[in-house]
């Protein structure tokens, strides 16, 4: 039986894992792979994006890496081309990649602000820039990444402010690309256990799960589940949505 993606060429940035463990952008990419897509993993360490593509092919999927600063247009505009020479178009945008600052309004600091804001925002809305016009006459599908940091207060500034800014940018390219076709959603994960929080140790652990309803931590693949979904022709009808990824969080005070 054919995979819900099948015939599908798809683009994951972000799709190699920093350090051990499973990242959301790799889980993403290996599901699509699994689902039948053609996979260009993005990473601007292209041997995170051959890790990712190594395991993709144990599986018999089809994938390949590409490495791209996905914070400077050119490489954003090379990085789809790439997709239209190796698999002959576009079809779906993952907008994954994405850092992460501690600091609060009073620690932050300019460069830290620029460089989050950046990679976590501007970044999403030049590779949608790059690959909309190879998606026109098609359709397509956008999804990006933001966090229910975007939802409710928190005390990483940069982070919350980049990743609602995310909110924003969805909402407006789904307004705008309605008309050919292109539906752009978001996913808001929760307390997701990938390596980028991984300086938690196992009190943090499990204050993370003491926070969440659902009593557990989600995983990568939570997230790349529901960002299938979007990807796929069952979401035909669904633009301009978050999807909340967070065990119930969100509905909480703790």
């Amino acid at each position: 039986m054919p995979g819900r993606l099948a015939g599908k060429v798809a683009i994951v940035t972000g799709g190699g894992s920093r350090g051990p463990g499973l990242g959301n952008g790799k889980a993403t990419s290996i599901l699509f792979a699994r689902e039948g897509a053609r996979v260009l993993c993005v990473d601007s360490a292209v041997e995170r994006a051959e890790e990712t593509v190594k395991e993709i092919a144990t599986e018999g999927g089809e994938a390949s890496a590409f490495a791209a600063e996905v914070t400077r247009a050119a490489e954003c505009r090379a990085m789809v081309a790439a997709a239209v020479e190796r698999y002959g178009g576009v079809d779906i945008l993952h907008n994954n990649v994405g850092i992460e600052s501690r600091a609060g309004i009073l620690e932050v600091t300019e460069d830290e602000w620029d460089r989050v804001m950046a990679v976590d925002l501007k970044s999403m809305m030049l590779a949608a820039q790059a690959a909309i016009p190879r998606m026109h006459g098609r359709g397509g599908a956008i999804t990006c990444v933001s966090s229910i940091a975007a939802l409710r207060g928190h005390q990483r500034t940069a982070y919350a402010a980049a990743k609602a800014g995310v909110l924003g940018l969805v909402t407006t390219l789904a307004e705008q690309l309605g008309p050919r076709g292109i539906r752009v959603n978001a996913i808001a994960p929760g307390q997701v256990w990938t390596p980028m929080v991984a300086y938690q140790g196992p009190e943090g652990r499990e204050a993370r799960r003491r926070r969440t309803p659902l009593g557990t931590e989600g995983t990568a693949w939570d997230v790349a589940w529901a960002a299938v979904y979007l990807a796929s022709d069952e979401a035909r009808w669904v633009t301009g949505q978050t999807i909340v990824v967070d065990g119930g969080l969100t509905l909480t005070t703790r």
